[in-house]
């Protein structure tokens, strides 16, 4: 039995529950409607992160009327659907330190919603018309407000092994949740062998390799209660999966641009070109 596409996920608020579906249109900047809105700092514009603001994990978007309008809701406060808002009033706004242009906001009754949920004054945005931003790796892409890439890929071998190790030595298992991929590969033989993947080649669709994917402190939240619980998996992925290239950072699936435009659906068969950078 080969390789195929066992879930599809995409994320509408980045930072936020991710939406599980069985088909999904993919564009340039990964699955449809993947890290359109983003919450940000309502004072200076910079990104709400997971990293710092673990409570967005409860939060559960979900996008109606094809993009039209969007829910919000969260344990303890009331639902409330916004429209969304593609033009209007700019906001500057910024991931990582570096300016990425100006983003729609999204009003203040979505601002209120986010303040209130996270404690902290804060502003929804959404992807600007023509909004033209790059990736960067070995094939970088275009990008939404995900992190810096279209699409993340991780094999279910991989999640297999990793907790393997945890359970090893004394640990409980982690959910594939932790680590808020696109897309989960059946079938692959070894744990990690989406490192290898160069073209993958799915429904209509083909990815392009970036980069692997380096984690933060995010894989230890429990996306159930939005709670930081560590030091797994992060703990266990720091002994055998350090990136010198990367800054010594841990690495955990892959990151892909997109290359053709799709759809896909969960069962496709995954025809990958592979190379052939097993670590010793």
């Amino acid at each position: 039995m080969g390789i195929s596409v066992r879930t599809l996920t995409y994320y509408p608020v980045k930072g936020c529950a991710g939406t599980t579906v069985r088909s999904a249109r993919v564009g340039d900047t990964g699955l449809e409607h993947d890290r359109t809105f983003m919450v940000v700092n309502a004072a200076d514009g910079s990104f709400r992160s997971q990293r710092t603001q673990p409570a967005l994990a409860v939060v559960r978007p979900e996008v109606l009327d094809g993009g039209a309008a969007l829910r919000l809701s969260a344990p303890g406060v009331e639902s409330l659907t916004v429209d969304a808002v593609p033009e209007g009033p700019l906001r500057p706004v910024s991931l990582f330190g570096k300016d990425i242009g100006d983003a729609p906001d999204q009003g203040d009754a979505a601002a209120e919603w986010f303040s209130q949920v996270l404690g902290a004054k804060s502003r929804l945005v959404r992807v600007a018309r023509g909004f033209d931003r790059d990736g960067w790796g070995e094939t970088p892409g275009k990008v939404a407000f995900a992190d810096a890439h279209a699409v993340l890929v991780v094999s279910q071998a991989s999640l297999d092994g990793l907790n393997a190790r945890i359970s090893a030595a004394g640990g409980g298992p982690v959910p594939m949740d932790r680590f808020r991929p696109n897309v989960v590969l059946d079938g692959c033989a070894d744990a990690h062998a989406e490192d290898r993947m160069r073209t993958l080649d799915m429904g209509t669709v083909r990815l392009a390799y970036s980069v692997r994917a380096t984690r933060c402190v995010v894989p230890m939240v429990d996306q159930a209660t939005g709670v930081r619980s560590g030091p797994e998996p992060v703990r266990t992925l720091s002994a055998y999966r350090r990136e010198p290239e990367y800054g010594n950072r841990v690495s955990f699936g892959l990151k892909a641009a997109v290359v053709r435009h799709g759809t896909l659906a969960v069962g496709d068969v995954v025809l990958p070109e592979w190379r052939d950078d097993r670590r010793d």
